[in-house]
């Protein structure tokens, strides 16, 4: 920088103006003019240097004074810069904001202004200028980024966006609501039917294999044999523990063909079924006898040390001593509810077309087994009347005829069996079903014959009381026995009321189950027995098809035979028929010949 020259700024930012005559009286006038003068400078600067020269910025200046001994002590010019600065409304970084279109649209500095400026003040500004743009940058990522996510720093706006697409990807999956997340699962399978005993005690028993995820169970996999006896030992225990719950029932006794194969599939199903409903039961699945069945290596023991126990648990067990299954009704009922009296009504008439229906479902079944062994004999006389046929021609129908036969009266006897496992197996249940439903209603009754037996016996202590009162005897000790008496027998009205409506409520809602699971599982009956129905006519319209077809290719071949035959028949007669033939051929040429000339002849003459 060049000290000597008076015309030149102090500060760097304009050219000299004219000649040395015209910036000495500048140079030389008093403090007021030299402060105009750094004033005007100030603000005639460009807009870039007013909004990047903040007030640390000042140093330069004083430099530029300590040069000149006049002029060191004028401290206020950088006291103006400051608040020219601080005068600003936007703050000191507030106009680093400006965009670059109007620093654009400024005309450049002169040349000698430009080469005045690479100095150490250019220097020190160049760095302030990097460092203001570096927190303009920072600030305007700030600004962008508020209105998206103000709370989430942008480090973790990636794994957000993938948590985010996880989960809308996971809304598309069917909820499950906590309930049924936290209820346990139970897969109970009964196989393995075999013949146990002598002719004495032989009993059919079965492997029943468990998995389930409850931890009430030692293990999540068992497997225990169990006979007929014993599921009806359940059943009648959860009916017990648990009055107004419609308990699936087993199928019943039967003592002719017991050992039957058909009967004892369908009562290992029936038994199947009895045992994955009990368990997808929500009140029954948490049941102790339950447990006890399903996981009991020595069962028979074990229900023998519970029969022991039982009468001690007798009140523990709840009010339903009195109201078990074989306990006396108490009387003549009448319902008082018109919901449960239409639903006894219509579970009656419920029960009547069960029974219809499954009477035509056995005839059918019946008629296609009939059917089939119609089929079976029709198969074996066609058998033998192919045997006695000498003519291949006809032996070889009659045989395929028979093989298709016995493939027919196969399939009757598949379909028959089918109709009785999907339809009837349903029809039978809901019979039992409707049964354990009134055994429920029967309950009740004699839930509500309890509670009006602990109203009459509180009544009756109330009266003796008040007679006791009216009479003027002081008997102190006698009135409060006959009191503690009254509060016991008001508790017990009190807990027998409560017992009968809590019944009521469980017995609406699996009245309510039992409707939902009735439409569910018959509608399920019904189309796998019309999709086994129309799967066996598509297979019996295949057969005959397929046995028409290899009749109509028996039926060319003896055609292409026969005409083969022909064929050789006639190629030994072209030896004479062929002359012959020719020579009839030039005899028509030959007599077709001379006829004009005979013609012609004829007219000369």
């Amino acid at each position: 920088m060049d000290l000597g020259n008076e015309g030149s700024s102090p500060w760097d930012d304009e050219p000299a103006r004219g000649g040395d005559g015209q910036s000495v009286p500048k140079a030389a006038g008093g403090e007021e003019g030299e402060g105009r003068n750094t004033e005007d400078t100030t603000s005639a600067s460009s807009p870039k240097q007013q909004s990047i020269a903040p007030t640390p910025t000042t140093p330069a200046p004083t430099s530029s004074t300590r040069t000149k001994g006049k002029r060191a002590p004028k401290r206020f010019v950088p006291q103006s810069t400051s608040l020219e600065a601080a005068d600003d409304t936007l703050g000191p970084l507030g106009p680093l904001g400006t965009s670059q279109a109007e620093e654009a649209s400024l005309p450049d500095p002169p040349i000698e202004h430009a080469a005045q400026s690479q100095t150490t003040p250019s220097a020190s500004q160049g760095s302030l200028t990097s460092a203001m743009e570096s927190a303009h940058l920072g600030e305007d990522n700030d600004d962008e980024d508020a209105p998206i996510r103000p709370r989430v720093p942008p480090p973790v706006q990636p794994p957000q966006s993938e948590g985010a697409g996880a989960h809308t990807g996971r809304q598309t999956q069917p909820s499950v609501s906590v309930v049924e997340a936290a209820k346990p699962s139970f897969q109970i399978q009964v196989g393995d039917p075999h013949k146990v005993g002598d002719l004495t005690s032989a009993h059919t028993e079965y492997s029943v294999y468990t998995k389930t995820t409850s931890k009430a169970y030692r293990n999540t996999e068992f497997v225990v044999s169990r006979r007929f006896r014993d599921f009806l030992w359940l059943f009648n225990q959860l009916h017990t523990n648990n009055p107004g719950i419609i308990v699936p029932p087993p199928p019943e006794k039967q003592a002719v063909g017991r050992f039957n194969a058909d009967f004892v599939e369908s009562r290992r199903q029936a038994l199947e079924r009895m045992l994955n409903k009990t368990a997808a039961h929500p009140t029954l699945q948490h049941d102790g006898d339950l447990k006890l069945f399903l996981e009991s290596e020595s069962f028979n023991v074990d229900i023998k040390h519970k029969e022991r126990k039982e009468p001690l648990l007798g009140e523990s067990k709840g009010m339903f001593s009195s109201i078990g299954i074989g306990g006396s009704s108490g009387g003549k009922f009448v319902e008082h509810d018109d919901w449960f009296h239409d639903r006894k009504i219509y579970l009656d008439a419920l029960e009547n077309q069960l029974k219809a229906l499954q009477k035509a479902t056995d005839t059918v079944v019946l008629q296609r087994k009939s059917l089939a062994e119609a089929c079976g004999d029709f198969s074996a006389s066609l058998h033998s009347l192919a045997a006695v046929e000498l003519s291949p021609l006809l032996s070889g129908p009659l045989d395929g005829l028979s093989d298709l036969q016995l493939r027919i009266k196969e399939l009757y006897d598949r379909q028959a069996m089918q109709d009785m496992l999907t339809l009837g197996i349903v029809i039978d249940e809901y019979i039992r079903l409707i049964s354990s439903c009134k055994t429920a209603f029967t309950m009740r009754q004699r839930s509500y014959h309890t509670w009006h037996a602990a109203e009459s016996d509180l009544a009756k202590r109330k009266q003796m009381q008040d007679k006791l009162l009216r009479g003027g005897r002081s008997q102190t000790d006698r009135l409060n026995q006959l009191g503690a008496e009254v509060a016991d027998a008001e508790k017990r009205a009190h807990q027998q009321r409560l017992l009968f409506e809590d019944m009521g409520k469980v017995l609406r809602g699996e009245l309510e189950r039992f409707e939902r699971e009735k439409v569910e599982e018959f509608k399920s009956g019904v189309e796998t027995y019309l999709e086994g129905a129309v799967e066996a006519q598509k297979e019996l319209i295949e057969i005959w098809e397929t046995y028409l077809m290899r009749m109509d290719a028996e039926d060319d071949a003896a055609t292409l035979v026969s005409e083969a035959a022909a064929d050789g028949k006639d190629s030994e007669q072209p030896k004479t028929s062929g002359l012959g033939e020719d020579d009839r051929l030039e005899g028509q040429g030959d007599q077709g010949q001379p006829a004009p000339i005979t013609g012609g002849a004829e007219e000369e003459q």
